[in-house]
């Protein structure tokens, strides 16, 4: 993958580096690792970040390198992949696999069948996730394919451009139709995992719509405005409805054997045509089955 930009006659840049800086928002990270390989170009020639660049010039960046990924070991899977190009690949992960290696999945992560699949199609590039989900919550998981759209996209989510949203299954009737939890988010003291409410915490606001309800089960649509760990899991359960299944924040479901979370849509701008992409993901069996079962909306 190249970046290219041509000097206009109306460009005022002091030199090379403020033209990457200023059209491609390259990190001061990736620009030092550019330097170093020598990928920077003027005019298909080796340029020096500090040299002046007049109109016409074409000023590139290679970033056709090939990175080291082998702390992550390759394992075969069956990837459910949603969408795939030069830049992106997005999967839908089933619940019970975690996005990334550890102590306990050192071998049996989303990231180690990623890995696997970059092999067989000779991208030599490390195992980039630019969005994670918990072990289990099922749906979409973007990976990017160089460092470059892995910066993109993490501006974006950080920006607010990037959006995500969710189907859940409830515990009871909810409050409303539709409405906003804006709860702050903090981590529970004497744990590592679990969060709670605390006005001390991050601030944290998740948009609701119910789709079906009946009397024991609501089928929720939820927009993510900010993206705090364990987020919608602890929303729902702050109003009474926690998400069924969830163990640690609600209770055990005669239903389903882990939280009916699902991640089924993502929006963003493709940084390199700058289209919006929209995706969404199928439901899996479990989380479909129950849904089906409810007769009415809300």
């Amino acid at each position: 993958m190249e970046l290219k930009y041509t000097i206009t006659i109306t460009d005022h840049f002091d030199n090379i580096k403020e033209v990457l800086k200023t059209k491609f928002e390259i990190s001061d990270r990736l620009l030092t690792k550019l330097k170093k390989n020598n990928l920077i170009f003027v005019n298909n020639s080796i340029a020096n970040i500090k040299a002046p660049v007049n109109s016409n010039d074409i000023v590139k960046i290679s970033l056709n390198y090939d990175e080291d990924s082998t702390n992550i070991v390759s394992k075969k899977m069956d990837l459910k992949i949603v969408f795939e190009d030069d830049e992106v690949l997005v999967l839908n992960k089933p619940a019970g696999l975690p996005v990334h290696p550890s102590m306990l999945h050192y071998e049996d992560s989303l990231s180690n069948g990623v890995k696997f699949y970059f092999d067989s199609i000779n991208l030599h590039k490390k195992i980039r996730p630019v969005n994670r989900l918990d072990k289990d919550t099922s749906g979409l998981v973007i990976f990017a394919k160089n460092e470059y759209i892995q910066e993109c996209l993490i501006r974006q989510m950080k920006s607010g451009v990037f959006k995500k949203e969710y189907i859940a299954i409830c515990e009871g009737t909810l409050p409303h139709v539709s409405g906003t939890v804006n709860e702050p988010i903090a981590r529970k003291e004497g744990s590592i995992i679990e969060r709670c409410i605390d006005e001390s915490g991050d601030t944290a606001i998740t948009h609701y719509d119910v789709l079906k309800s009946n009397d024991s089960l609501s089928v929720v649509h939820l927009i993510l405005e900010t993206g705090r760990t364990h987020q919608i899991r602890v929303h729902m359960a702050h109003i009474g409805n926690p998400i069924i299944g969830d163990t640690l924040y609600g209770n055990r479901s005669e239903f389903i054997n882990r939280q009916a979370l699902h991640s089924y849509k993502v929006t963003f701008i493709h940084p390199i045509t700058h289209k919006t992409i929209s995706i969404q993901a199928p439901l899996f069996e479990d989380m479909e089955f129950i849904i089906n079962k409810i007769k009415r909306g809300p």
